[in-house]
């Protein structure tokens, strides 16, 4: 593939695949907010590097009907670019600065070309004496390849699960993005609204 040819195709390609991802280019802040049937929450991150970033979320936690907050550090433990993809492993932590015990861990990966989108949540979390579990997977299909600058569409499959309910649930999600903003959004009677909003400086 002639340098003419390459460059065009490797714009296309990451504008296709910029993502809400929880580490950013180094020097870029990061504002991120979520809403589903556990949570409303609103998590702001910056990334010294691209390797790691540093943030602090907010949560309204509607199971335990309580408020509190996260120092949270993310790092990015495995990418591998190639022509037509790129996948990501990362490690995901925070701890409450007003109580130690709130706490969570976890784990989040992603693979994509511009057509296709597959990725996946583990997060265990302790929350007022209480111990649980989080976890969903996603898989998305572009239905057309958008340029750089353009509105770009996901259709998407989301399944998901945690101890509390310990029932998975299974819903479409819409993603759509254009520049630095993002939005997700997906819905069934039982996990109600599943939102998710995304702008990157």
């Amino acid at each position: 593939m002639g340098i003419k040819y390459l460059v065009p195709f490797i714009v296309g390609l990451l504008s296709s695949i910029i993502d809400a991802r929880p580490v950013s280019y180094p020097g870029g802040i990061t504002v991120m907010g979520f809403s589903d049937n556990m949570k409303d929450s609103i998590y702001v991150h910056y990334s010294p590097t691209h390797y790691y970033s540093l943030g602090l979320e907010t949560k309204k936690d509607k199971y335990s009907d309580s408020d509190y907050s996260y120092l949270r550090f993310t790092y990015l433990l495995n990418r591998k670019n190639t022509q037509h993809s790129q996948r990501n492993f990362y490690f995901q932590s925070g701890v409450s600065p007003d109580k130690a015990s709130n706490h969570f861990i976890g784990f989040h990966g992603d693979w994509e070309t511009r057509r296709l989108y597959a990725g996946f949540s583990y997060k265990n979390a302790k929350v007022s004496s209480q111990s649980y579990s989080d976890r969903f997977v996603q898989l998305g299909i572009a239905p057309y390849l958008g340029e750089y600058g353009d509105i770009h569409t996901w259709i998407m499959m989301k399944a998901k699960k945690n101890t509390l309910d310990n029932d998975w649930s299974v819903y479409p999600m819409l993603k759509l993005f254009k520049g630095d903003f993002l939005l997700e959004v997906g819905y069934n009677n039982k996990t109600k609204l599943d939102a998710h909003l995304m702008y990157r400086f």
